[in-house]
C-alpha cells in the first residue's frame, strides 16, 4: 500500500513538471523585428491641387447670313486664321446692288423737288410783297417744300437700308480669329438668320473653364486680386504642361444652389495654338500648404482604414505614429503633421510589427531616403 502511494505521487509530479514545461515555452518572449530605419528630414515641398477643366475661347461666333441669296464666292481657307475685317463669303449681291442704286436715285430726285419747292416758296413770297399772288398759294408752296422735305429723309433711310443689305451680302470676319469647316459650299442657298456658315473663335489669349465648390471661392478671389507666375500650370491631355503664366479671369455670377459648385474661367497665353477650344485638360492650383515639411520614404506608411500611419525606432521599441500626408515627391513623401525631423522612420520590416513591438535595428535602407529640396505636383497618392 505504501509503494502504491509513492508510485502515485511520481506520476503526479512527473505531469506537473511536463505541464510547466509547456507552460514556460508559451509565455517565452518573442524576439526581436529585426527592420531598418531612416531617418527623417525636412524640405522645401512645392504640390498642386488638380481640377478637371475644359477650354474654352474667350471670344467665339457663329456665322449666319442676315440676307437671302446664294453663296457665290468663298474668301477663305478653312482652318485658318483669318484678319478682323477681311471677307468670307459673298452672297449674291446684284440684286442688293440694285436696289441701293434705286434707292440712291429716288433720293436724287427727292432732293431734285426739295429744291424746286424751296425756289416756288422763294418767288410766291416776293411776289406776295407786291400783292401780285394769293396767300393761299404760297402757303401751298411751304407745304410742298415740307412735303419734299419728307420725301428726300425717306429716300434717305432707303439708301441706308439698301446699303445695310449689300454689306451684308459680303460677310466679313467680326474679329482675328481661327475659322471652322464651312458649313456651306459655292451654290449653296442660304436664309437670313438660319443657316450656319462657320464659326470662328479667337485663340491667343484663350480660357480654361473648371468647377470649384464654394468652400474655394476666396481662394480663387485672391488669385484673382494677386497671383503669379507659378500660381497655375495647365497639363494637357498627353500629360505635358503648358509652361504659360494664367491668371482668374473672372468668377461666375452664383453658386449652382443644387450642386454647390461655381464655374471659374482662368485665362492662358496661347501664342503658339497648342490649347484648342473644347479640349479637356488638368488645371493644377498651387496649394496653399506648399513650404518646408517633413519628407520620409513613402515605403514607410500605412493605411489602416484610410488613415495613415508609420513606425517611429526608438531605442529597441517601434511606436506607431498617425500622420497626414502632404504631397509624393518620387520614392518620397511629405508629412504635414504626426512626425518630426530627426525621428527614425521604420522603412523594412514593419509589416510584422505592431505598436511597442520590440526590434532590432538592420542596416538603415540605401535608397528611398528622405531629404533636400524637392516638389510635387500632386497629394499624396492613397496606399493600394
Amino acid at each position: 500500500m505504501k509503494n502504491r502511494y509513492i508510485y502515485l505521487l511520481s506520476a503526479v509530479a512527473i505531469l506537473s513538471w511536463s505541464a510547466c514545461g509547456k507552460k514556460n515555452n508559451k509565455n517565452a518572449a518573442m524576439p526581436p523585428t529585426p527592420v531598418s530605419v531612416a531617418e527623417a528630414k525636412s524640405g522645401e515641398t512645392i504640390y498642386y491641387d488638380n481640377y478637371q477643366s475644359s477650354v474654352v475661347a474667350l471670344n467665339s461666333v457663329e456665322l449666319r447670313a442676315q440676307v437671302a441669296g446664294f453663296i457665290t464666292a468663298i474668301y477663305f481657307k478653312e482652318g485658318t486664321v483669318v484678319q478682323k475685317g477681311s471677307p468670307l463669303y459673298e452672297i449674291d449681291r446684284r440684286k442688293y446692288l440694285a436696289a441701293y442704286n434705286q434707292a440712291q436715285a429716288n433720293l436724287f430726285s427727292a432732293n431734285a423737288n426739295m429744291v424746286k419747292a424751296q425756289k416756288d416758296i422763294d418767288r410766291y413770297e416776293m411776289l406776295l410783297k407786291n400783292d401780285a399772288v394769293a396767300r393761299q398759294t404760297v402757303d401751298q408752296a411751304q407745304a410742298a417744300y415740307q412735303t419734299s422735305k419728307g420725301d428726300v429723309e425717306v429716300a434717305k433711310a432707303a439708301v441706308a437700308s439698301a446699303k445695310t443689305d449689300l454689306s451684308y451680302a459680303t460677310i466679313t470676319a467680326p474679329f482675328t480669329g481661327r475659322i471652322g469647316i464651312s458649313q456651306v459650299r459655292l451654290g449653296s442657298e442660304v436664309s437670313p438668320g438660319t443657316t450656319l456658315l462657320n464659326t470662328i473663335s479667337s485663340e491667343n489669349p484663350i480660357g480654361v473653364d473648371v468647377v470649384i465648390d464654394e468652400s474655394d471661392i476666396d481662394r480663387f478671389y485672391k488669385y484673382q486680386k494677386s497671383s503669379n507666375d507659378s500660381t497655375f500650370k495647365l497639363q494637357l491631355s498627353d500629360g505635358t504642361i503648358l509652361n504659360k503664366p494664367g491668371k482668374v479671369l473672372a468668377v461666375d455670377r452664383g453658386v449652382n444652389n443644387q450642386t454647390g459648385t461655381i464655374k471659374v474661367r482662368v485665362q492662358f497665353p496661347n501664342p503658339d495654338d497648342k490649347l484648342k477650344d473644347g479640349m479637356s485638360c488638368v488645371l493644377q492650383v498651387l496649394n496653399s500648404q506648399s513650404g518646408n515639411h517633413i519628407i520620409i520614404p513613402y515605403k514607410a506608411v500605412t493605411e489602416q482604414m484610410g488613415e495613415f500611419f508609420v513606425f517611429v525606432a526608438q531605442d529597441t521599441i517601434a511606436n506607431q505614429h498617425k500622420v497626414k500626408l502632404g504631397p509624393r515627391i518620387g520614392a518620397n513623401v511629405a508629412v504635414l503633421s504626426g512626425i518630426q525631423e530627426g525621428d527614425k522612420v521604420i522603412t523594412d520590416g514593419f509589416q510584422r510589427l505592431k505598436d511597442k513591438g520590440k526590434i532590432t535595428l538592420g542596416k538603415p535602407a540605401a535608397d528611398g531616403q528622405a531629404g533636400g529640396a524637392a516638389g510635387g505636383k500632386s497629394d499624396a497618392d492613397k496606399k493600394q
